[in-house]
């Protein structure tokens, strides 16, 4: 008895709606529970938005196998990316308290008052503020943690849809 898959527009449909449905928890986590978020936060969510578009694209065009591939992995790398990330920010939350990089100004200010370059050095390392820990899922998981684990999901579920049979 073989086991029957889901077409690829189906499994890009789904991890689409994924994405979206990650995107609107953590809106719901910043907005409804006033978490702000950190730097690493908001260059993650990028990564989940470009996964979830790349995907959402993919099942819109139903593309030949070949193009699947390309789409497939593609939004796989973005996955890599955010997990990236993902564990750089575990990274800065595990470090001994002496060793914290200091906070610096937030987001918005250093929009406002510094060039484009230092906005993306500020998303791209983090710093004082991304080692924060101010919630956990179930007591356990960080939103890092939480991340990393969706991106898993994500970029396996891709891989899946980049590697199954031609015939699909």
């Amino acid at each position: 008895m073989a086991i029957s898959f889901p077409s690829n527009r189906v499994i890009n449909i789904g991890i689409f709606t994924g994405t979206l449905v990650t995107i609107a928890i953590v809106l719901y986590m910043e907005h409804v529970m006033l978490l702000s978020p950190c730097g690493l936060c908001i260059t993650q969510r990028v990564f989940v938005i470009l996964c979830g578009l790349t995907c959402g694209i993919a099942a819109i065009h139903n593309p030949s196998f070949s193009t699947q591939r390309l789409y497939s992995f593609s939004a796989a790398s973005f996955c890599v990316l955010g997990s990236y990330f993902s564990i750089r920010q575990i990274w800065l939350q595990n470090l001994p308290e002496d060793q914290v990089p200091a906070c610096g100004p937030g987001l918005t200010y250093i929009y406002q008052n510094f060039p484009m370059i230092e906005m993306f050095n500020f998303l791209l390392k983090g710093d004082g503020n991304c080692a924060e820990v101010v919630f956990r899922f179930l007591g356990i998981f960080t939103i890092p943690q939480m991340a990393l684990i969706a991106f898993f999901f994500l970029f396996s579920t891709c891989v899946f849809t980049a590697l199954r049979s031609a015939s699909r």
